[in-house]
């Protein structure tokens, strides 16, 4: 993961596994609540078929973690993952985005080290910067 945008209410960030470059999370601000999507792009940059998922926070949270159950938008798009709650954890050293479905053992976290800076491998599909 690599910050690549940020600005006046939004941050985007993309998520690669491996060389597959299609994922990106995209914070966005309104009305004090922070709202998480997930931008999924084919290799030509055309949207997948199952995009802008995702949900908004229900409250301002806490500094350091923030969570987003899923929104209807999702539900409709994905009736499995009507149930989803992900948060994203965030500390001096790291940055942990995280995943569970409720009622399910479905669950995914990944840690990032933010003391050790990467080079960028460029942007994900279908984003210029």
């Amino acid at each position: 993961m690599h910050v690549v945008d940020c600005g006046d209410g939004f941050i985007h960030i993309p998520f690669f596994v491996g060389e597959d470059k299609s994922r990106t999370w995209v914070l966005t601000m309104e009305d004090g609540l922070i709202t998480l999507k997930h931008d999924r792009r084919h290799e030509d940059g055309s949207p997948d078929k199952v995009t802008q998922y995702g949900g908004t926070a229900p409250n301002a949270g806490m500094a350091g973690i923030q969570f987003f159950p899923a929104d209807q938008e999702t539900a409709n798009l994905i009736p499995a993952s009507a149930t989803n709650v992900w948060w994203i954890a965030l500390d001096k050293t790291s940055f942990t985005y995280n995943l569970r479905r409720m009622g399910t053992d479905r669950f995914f976290s990944v840690k990032f080290d933010l003391t050790e800076e990467v080079d960028s491998p460029g942007p994900a599909w279908g984003w210029k910067k």
